[in-house]
């Protein structure tokens, strides 16, 4: 007897999206949410699909990818910031607090709350991250959104 698997695909048609994107590092996190729109316009969604909330800093992602969570308009809700380490221990804080945050909110409303914050040594990395040598991971995390309604969709 062979398992059945399951598994979502990349066809982002139909699905409405929503976006938190933090102002702070907005050099990089302008250049994260740029992939993640190119993606999802690649993919299908529909530009009146998409709403983008914008926050002041990666602490705020979480609250406002909650709203948009429970809030039943979106299918999946697209996280994008830019965390650099500083001189001092706040760095780790807000990088743990702001991913603990996420996958709450991503546990608590049952939809695909997708994570494409970096979080850096340095501006170097973060450039390498948002669109240079390393990809771009807001285009990265909108791609995981996609497929990951398609896969809850097949799971029902």
């Amino acid at each position: 007897m062979a398992a059945r698997v399951v598994s979502g695909n990349l066809d982002g048609n139909g699905l409405r999206i929503g976006l938190v994107v933090s102002r702070f590092n907005d050099f990089i996190s302008e250049r994260l949410l740029a992939g993640a729109l190119d993606c999802l316009k690649r993919h299908g969604v529909a530009e009146k699909d998409l709403l983008i909330a914008r926050v002041p800093g990666a602490l705020e992602i979480p609250v406002a990818a909650r709203r948009m969570a429970l809030s039943g308009l979106h299918d999946a809700v697209v996280c994008i910031g830019c965390v650099i380490r500083g001189e001092t221990s706040h760095y780790e804080q807000v990088c743990a607090e702001t991913a603990r945050g996420v996958a709450a909110v991503a546990l608590e409303a049952g939809l695909p709350v997708t994570f494409g914050v970096l979080t850096t040594e340095n501006l170097h990395q973060a450039i390498e991250r948002a669109g240079a040598k390393g990809g771009n991971k807001g285009w990265d995390a909108a791609l995981a959104a996609i497929e990951m309604v398609t896969l809850f969709r097949s799971l029902k």
